[in-house]
């Protein structure tokens, strides 16, 4: 079994109440099944649910032992962790790893400094579980038991990673938070700053950058793409912020062969009615265009691969 169920994809903070009941107000928490091992990517607010489910329904079959993977340390990522509620319990095992800004700050110490009294009422060495913690950069792991993670860097404000986890032939892709890469250089001939050749370059860089990204995703079963904006309001003022619009991932995921995306890591403000219009639109956009299936990811939903 390969499968991936959606715990949290809201973006920025969480917005729980009655406008986000269907498509969920928890930040960003994954839970990937391959076979009988787990793998979570994100410790947002959404990880609270997935350890109260686990230990509700897993614990009885022996202790809990999971792969985390961390996207980036920004704190709607991250801030779930003290409520995941496995590594109060003795016996829990968990392999933390993602990317890090500075080699003198390790993941630890991240993740942990939610972890003290100022904070919270348990600190990291009073913990009950067995935690590990890896930095990560562009890399292949082997998982074993025919799991294979692969990482590629994505264009956000500070590091973070996308993650493909291939198994028994399938293919599942991360690609948020994320924008696409864009020239840094003046294009305007009438700005004082403009250089034709280094404008030139710039828009080659920015160009091969994305085509790494769609290399990246490739061909995978299920894409989960950041899709915060709209291309009207990415243009009107979010440039720059690290997020994409559905526009462009609708378009990056039909040229990398894509066969499902996901849109997520909702914007906060997007209530349920709209990101209902939001994706009767899109869907209605690709329709008999494409082999590419659209959907808008929803707290709770489970897609097997």
């Amino acid at each position: 079994m390969f499968s991936v169920t959606i715990w949290g994809d809201r973006g920025s903070m969480p917005v729980p109440g009655a406008d986000t009941v269907l498509f969920g107000g928890n930040t960003a928490c994954i839970e990937i099944r391959c076979g009988e091992r787990l793998i979570i990517i994100d410790a947002g607010s959404g990880i609270r649910s997935l350890g109260d489910w686990l230990v509700r329904n897993e614990l009885k079959k022996g202790p809990i032992d999971a792969d985390v993977f961390l996207t980036h340390t920004h704190w709607d990522h991250i801030m779930g962790f003290p409520m995941f509620t496995p590594i109060y319990v003795p016996g829990t095992t968990l392999r933390i790893r993602g990317p890090v800004n500075f080699e003198d700050e390790t993941l630890e110490q991240i993740i942990g400094s939610q972890l003290s009294y100022r904070y919270w009422p348990v600190r990291q060495d009073e913990l009950a579980a067995k935690i590990t913690y890896q930095s990560l950069k562009e890399t292949q792991l082997d998982l074993g038991d025919g799991i294979v993670v692969r990482t590629k860097y994505l264009n956000h404000p500070v590091l973070c990673l996308g993650y493909r986890v291939e198994y028994e032939g399938k293919a599942f892709a991360t690609a948020y938070d994320h924008e696409p890469f864009s020239n840094l250089f003046p294009t305007d001939p009438a700005d004082p700053d403009y250089d034709p050749m280094i404008a030139e370059e710039g828009e080659k860089a920015a160009r091969e950058e994305n085509e790494r990204v769609e290399a990246f995703y490739r061909g995978v079963d299920l894409l989960v793409h950041d899709t915060q904006y709209s291309a009207k309001e990415y243009k009107a003022g979010k440039m720059g912020w690290g997020h994409s619009s559905f526009e462009y991932a609708i378009n990056a995921a039909n040229r990398a062969g894509v066969g499902r995306l996901l849109l997520f890591h909702h914007d906060p403000n997007r209530t349920d009615t709209e990101l209902q219009e939001l994706e009767l639109f899109y869907q209605a956009k690709v329709a008999g265009r494409t082999r590419l299936r659209v959907d808008t990811s929803r707290e709770g939903m489970t897609i097997r691969l």
